[in-house]
Formats: structure tokens, sequence, C-alpha cells
């Protein structure tokens, strides 16, 4: 899902709409109609560096689907703050958009709603096929072994971006492989005046996705086999652990980052304050902010030795954002068109572009827009060390409970408070009792 998001607080009400998902957004059986075949209702989500931006790259793309099908798609930016609740109360009211943007992380959650018209093999055919998406974003659409409940629309991998001239100045040759390169990187970066390390503290999202990762480097997984929450195993601890000691114990990640939740890391990479940042596809947001492609480079994200790849050396989850469409639409027809045009290898090759993001369509994926150094590390690392976040019912709880832990533990940290092993665990605990019980 697109990190420039602020934390969606209320994925906790989720368990209601579980409770009523016969009641909104249609039933489990069934589709809409096509009782309004001349609009269409369609909300983004806030891919650009503001709402104005997204305006500005979607509305041609939406005069040129007018244009070729005669219906109109009346657009509305949400941000990343109010997306999900937006959703959650659609999915209840029955009064929901079209079309609309969906964290790919969100996919399962809002599969098990009963809202989201399920994209089985028939759905499919009128958009291309299935085979035209890569593996690694169709991974990301739903709970496995169910018809998915979305389709990719932009794909996305966190990668290590750093400030050139910083590197040179600490008399740093290359990016770090490793955390421990990184920690002793920072050291030498810190003595020249710099912050070493971007951080969103205060946003659980972005918590969510890091500590996910640092919890596959370490073996572990948030939930058991059969989806039961698990949060206090040893390996989420210590992984927990390991990112919070980034600003608690390495000083890496500067105490004030523990407040950011509104892309603040963004913003002090840009204007040079910080030598690091791990994001999702910033080429974009960071050129929108005046810093120039050459003042940066992007490396995968450091593992704990060796290089990434699957297993213990996943290094990003799978970020993206997925194109669905709620079942009681009253342009079935339409709204199926609508995502044909977005995900026709043209429209991707245009929107991707914009956003600085992967396609997920495979041959707009190939084409050379693509293939630059900087998409490299992020083709590659959705290719050979992504993984996807748990596709289970229960995933939108989980951000907010496992990510509000997180942004409190920084905020100890950043108020001297120590961050031990047992501290940790009894926020997981704390978190876990949060999840719906089974």
């Amino acid at each position: 899902m697109r990190s420039i998001r602020a934390a969606a607080t209320g994925a906790v009400t989720l368990s209601l709409v579980l409770a009523a998902s016969a009641c909104g957004g249609g039933s489990s059986t069934g589709g809409g109609s096509n009782d309004s075949p001349k609009t269409l209702t369609y909300w983004a989500s806030n891919q650009g560096a503001s709402i104005e931006i997204d305006k500005k790259v979607l509305q041609p793309e939406l005069d040129k689907f007018e244009k070729q099908t005669g219906i109109e798609v009346k657009l509305e930016v949400v941000p990343w703050s109010d997306l999900l609740n937006r959703i959650l109360t659609a999915t209840t009211s029955g009064q929901g958009p079209d079309v609309l943007n969906i964290g790919n992380t969100w996919s399962a959650s809002l599969q098990a709603t009963g809202a989201l018209l399920p994209w089985d093999a028939q759905n499919f055919t009128k958009i291309g096929g299935k085979d035209r998406f890569v593996d690694s974003a169709l991974g990301s659409t739903g709970v496995p072994g169910q018809d998915p409940a979305a389709v990719p629309l932009y794909s996305m991998a966190y990668a290590l971006y750093y400030n050139k001239q910083i590197f040179a100045d600490a008399g740093i040759a290359k990016p770090p492989a490793t955390w421990a390169e990184l920690v002793a990187d920072g050291k030498k970066i810190q003595a020249k005046g710099k912050q070493v390390l971007g951080a969103e503290g205060a946003n659980v999202s972005e918590n969510i996705h890091h500590v996910f990762v640092f919890a596959k480097q370490h073996g572990a997984e948030f939930f058991t086999a059969d989806g039961k929450p698990d949060f206090t195993n040893d390996g989420v601890v210590a992984a927990v652990k390991q990112y919070v000691d980034l600003m608690a114990k390495d000083k890496a990640i500067p105490a004030g980052n523990a407040e950011y939740a509104q892309n603040q890391s963004v913003s002090d990479f840009a204007k040079g304050k910080t030598a690091m940042l791990l994001w999702q596809s910033a080429a974009a947001n960071l050129k929108s902010q005046g810093m120039s492609e050459d003042a940066y480079g992007i490396a995968p994200v450091p593992v704990q030795s060796g290089t990434p790849g699957t297993g213990t050396q996943v290094n990003s989850m799978v970020a993206g954002i997925n194109l669905a469409v709620f079942k009681n639409t009253d342009n079935l027809d339409g709204a199926t068109q609508f995502v044909k045009f977005m995900t026709s290898d043209e429209e991707q090759k245009i929107l991707n572009k914009a956003y600085s993001s992967i396609p997920p369509v495979k041959a707009a994926q190939a084409d050379a827009t693509f293939t630059a150094p900087a998409n490299a590390v992020l083709k590659d690392t959705l290719a050979r060390s992504a993984a996807a976040l748990p596709q289970v019912p229960d995933e939108s709880q989980f951000e907010t409970a496992v990510g509000t832990a997180v942004k409190e533990l920084f905020a100890d940290a950043a108020a001297g408070r120590a961050i031990t092993t047992e501290s940790v665990k009894a926020k997981l605990e704390k978190a876990q009792q949060q999840m719906p019980a089974k």
C-alpha cells in the first residue's frame, strides 16, 4: 500500500462491518445493475505529493475514457487518512462509489465484507485475462484460494534512498547492505552534522510495513498457519525491538521522527537534512519537492546479512494499489470497462510513470520507461525479495493494533524511556488482545 498515507485509525471498526457483511455494498451473491450507464463515481487514493497533483494526473485520462465510451467519471481523490474509514462506511451504508482504489494490504479484509465484486475468470476475461498481471501483484488481491476482490493497478516496493553528497562528505563509498552497516555509516554521518535515517514513527501503516519486513528477516510470522494472531513470539518481539532500536539504541532515526505521520521524513530527505530514507517508489514525490534525481541513489533495503532474496532475506512488503468495484454499482458494464481502461497497457505506462511506481501489467512493465536503474531496483525487489502482508480477514485490525503499538514504542524511545524485550512484548500482548475473538 502506498506509504504517503497517514494512519487509517478506524480500521478497528472492521469487525462491525464483518458482522453485517450482507448489509452493505450488495449481497454476497449477484452483482450490480446498469441503471446509470452514462456515469461512474471513482474514489482515487492520494498517490502524488498532493491531491491537486493527483487531479492533474488523473483527469486527462478520465476525459480520454469519456471520449472513448461516453461515460463520465466523477473523480474524488481521498486522503489516505480517510480512505479506509470512508470505504468501511460505504460497505455498511451501501452509499459508495462505483469504482475505488484500495491499498492492496486491505484486500482480504474488504473481501470479507462481501461488498466488492469478485474477479472470477469471467470478469478477468472482460479486461483481457488474469495472466496479463504479474504474480507478485496478484498475491495481494485477496485470500488465497478465493476469487480476487480487486485488480492490481500500481505496484511498489520499498527501497533505500540515499543522499550522494552526504555520503561523500562522510567518506562512505557505497550504500549499506546490512543493518549493521547502516548503523556504522550513521555514526560517520552524524559526525558531519546530518540526520541518518528518516521514518514516520506515528504512521501506523508505515510501522507495519517495516516491522513486517524485520519479522521476515527474523524468520517470524505475525499469524499462525490457520490465521490466528501470534504477535508475541520471540521472532516478532525481536523484529519490533530491532526496528525501534534504530531510534532508541542506535540513534539512527532522529527522536523527532516519533511524531512524523504526514511524509515529513520525505521532506527532510528532499531538503538534504537526512542522509537516508526507506520509502516506496519515492522518485515522483522527491521531484515534486525540488530534489534532482542526480542528488540521490537507490539501493535495496538492508538485510541482516548476505543479499536480498526469499525467506529471511525478504526486504520489502509487496506494496501497491488495487482497483475494486462495488457490487451494488449502477453501472456494472461501465465499471468493468473502466477497470479495463485503467489496466490497459497504454494507461499503465502513463499512470505508473506519473507516480514512479511499477506497472503490475506484464507488457507495460517491460516498457523501456521502467528499465531505468532506479526502477530496476524496485522491479528486482518485487520479483525476488518482496512478500505480501498476511492475506487474512483481520489484516486491517492487525495494521491498526500492531502499528499503534510500534507508534507508542517510538514515543517511549523519543522520551528517553528504555525499550526492553519485556516492554516490547507487553505492547504486542496488548495489541493481540485488541484483535477480534476467534
